[in-house]
């Protein structure tokens, strides 16, 4: 199982977080039979938490120690975020996660200041004494006793309603929660976000990228050009993506990912650290993901200056991939579609996790159960649109599964999506890859580079859940949930089939070794080393 929290916190300071643990389940008694990983604020605290090990036996209880720095995003208070995931790389025994306690401590700065940002003051204007007759006088009691009543009855129905109202607030457009305040030093507009994100001027923006210096380029897509940048003083890297006013994503897209990554926390999501809405400039500031995208290492090893990926670390950028897409659809209040999956939007970062990326044609699903689609404008990148979507204009979740059935099928063939430049059966890769399927000739379209280096059972679990991903209608895809215990289990089967050949080969050594040897009492050629005696 996951584990998740979130909790409000002041930002500007540094936490201590402490997490406490006790093995209490009686089967669980040794090392690596419950691992699991621990991420704090969307990084990895402990990639193989193994509570046996750290305590020593089970009935024991343990405690470990993070200090996270919370930087200043809002001056109001901002989500911690704490989560387990089950480990599966070791093959625990149990595939889940435990925590018994968390304590969070704020720790103060250097000044010896524990105190956040003041919430705005309320300001009482003074009533003038009025030099009116007595008769004036009882009016203006009557007036004011009146207003009063009326006052505290609309309390009591915001109270009445306050549930419903958080509810509707919180999904509001971002156009209608923006501020256009206007800069007293040059008359220029702004848009104030703050709630949404730190808040960046153009100026720091240019000092990050030299001027958007082309140097810095790290990619182009649909919303504009992305590039690699620089800030406190050179200790932070980030990726600024910057709007490009002549594309078809405009302001309504830019609002959109601001609004969905300020709701988003997860693992296998890329962060939003805060945009810049300046001079007419529409800039969105990330994490840096230091190994690019899936799609570079898929297709441009030789740009990249990688060797290609093996089938196993395929899998994993897979997994983490459908992890990101499994919590968009149903971790959430409302379901959430992204709309525009694809390899270019599977981000890896230092570590080689996969992020989901780019939420700027993402949308709301239905909720209610008598609507299960959404009907909206046909939007996405050509190759991965889901056909059925194509047609109906009706979006649902299946759309997104779709997609990320022609990913699968991408990561098994190194090949594009879409090939103009092949024959008019092969130019689209989901209809050849079906095609390929349905004759038992799947290797057709294999990558070379993986011959000979996939375990048959796995490569089989990998096609036949692709397959279902790609299914012509909707109701007939698997949800993501579905997906994800498919590839894991892929992964499985392979690491499976790895470890039995590392003993197959260290058997077969050791027969070769007793068969070179024809004497039935070994090493009597060396009798006399071996028994250091005199003949």
């Amino acid at each position: 199982y996951n584990l998740s929290w979130l909790f409000p916190i002041d930002s500007g300071f540094q936490y201590l977080v402490r997490l406490h643990f006790c093995e209490i389940v009686q089967q669980v008694t040794k090392m690596n039979e419950r691992i699991f990983k621990v991420f704090i604020n969307n990084q990895t605290a402990e990639n193989e938490a193994d509570v046996i090990y750290w305590s020593g036996g089970n009935g024991v209880p343990v405690y470990k120690d993070y200090v996270v720095l919370v930087p200043v995003v809002s001056m109001g208070k901002q989500d911690l975020w704490l989560e387990l995931h089950p480990n599966l790389d070791s093959h625990p025994r149990y595939a889940d996660a435990i925590l018994n306690g968390v304590e969070i401590l704020k720790l103060s700065s250097n000044n010896g200041n524990l105190a956040g940002f003041n919430t705005p003051k309320i300001y009482s204007f003074p009533v003038e004494p009025s030099s009116k007759s007595s008769k004036n006088s009882k009016k203006i009691i009557f007036v004011l006793t009146g207003c009063s009543l009326g006052g505290l009855m609309i309390l009591i129905l915001f109270c009445l309603l306050g549930s419903h109202f958080r509810i509707i607030t919180e999904w509001t457009p971002l156009c209608s929660v923006l501020q256009l305040c206007y800069s007293k030093s040059n008359g220029t507009k702004k848009t104030n976000i703050s709630p949404l994100g730190r808040p960046f001027c153009i100026e720091d923006i240019k000092a990050a990228t030299g001027n958007f210096d082309e140097k810095l380029l790290i990619g182009t897509g649909g919303f504009g050009k992305v590039y690699k940048g620089y800030i406190n003083g050179g200790a932070t890297i980030i990726a600024i993506k910057r709007g490009n006013p002549c594309s078809e994503q405009g302001a309504y897209e830019f609002q959109t990912e601001i609004r969905m990554l300020s709701q988003l926390r997860h693992h296998n999501l890329v962060s939003l650290i805060g945009y810049c809405k300046e001079y007419n400039e529409m800039v969105l500031v990330y994490d840096y993901m230091a190994n690019g995208t899936l799609h570079d290492h898929l297709h441009f090893t030789q740009t990249t200056h990688t060797s290609p990926l093996t089938w196993e670390h395929r899998l994993k950028i897979c997994i983490g991939a459908a992890r990101g897409l499994h919590y968009l659809h149903t971790g959430t209040k409302q379901r959430i579609i992204h709309r525009d999956v694809k390899t270019s939007n599977i981000l890896l970062d230092e570590n080689w996790v996969a992020k989901v990326s780019d939420f700027g044609l993402s949308k709301t699903g239905a909720t209610m159960v008598s609507h299960s689609h959404v009907s909206t404008d046909v939007k996405g990148s050509f190759g991965y649109l889901d056909p059925e979507y194509y047609k109906s204009h009706k979006l649902t979740e299946k759309s997104d599964v779709y997609s990320f059935g022609v990913v699968l099928l991408e990561v098994l063939s190194a090949r594009p999506a879409v090939n103009p430049t092949m024959e008019d059966e092969h130019i689209n890769l989901a209809e050849w890859g079906l095609r390929c399927y349905q004759n038992g000739t799947i290797d057709e379209i294999m990558d070379p580079y993986l011959e000979g280096k996939i375990a048959l059972e796995s490569l089989a679990k990998f096609v036949e859940i692709t397959k279902d991903c790609l299914a012509e209608r909707g109701v007939e895809r698997p949800p993501m949930s579905e997906v994800l215990w498919n590839l894991e289990l892929s992964l499985q089967l392979q690491s499976s089939a790895e470890a039995d050949r590392k003993t197959d080969v260290s058997v077969l050594a050791v027969s070769i070794g007793s068969a070179n040897n024809s004497d039935l009492t070994p090493g009597v050629e060396f009798s006399d080393i071996m028994i250091p005696t005199g003949r």
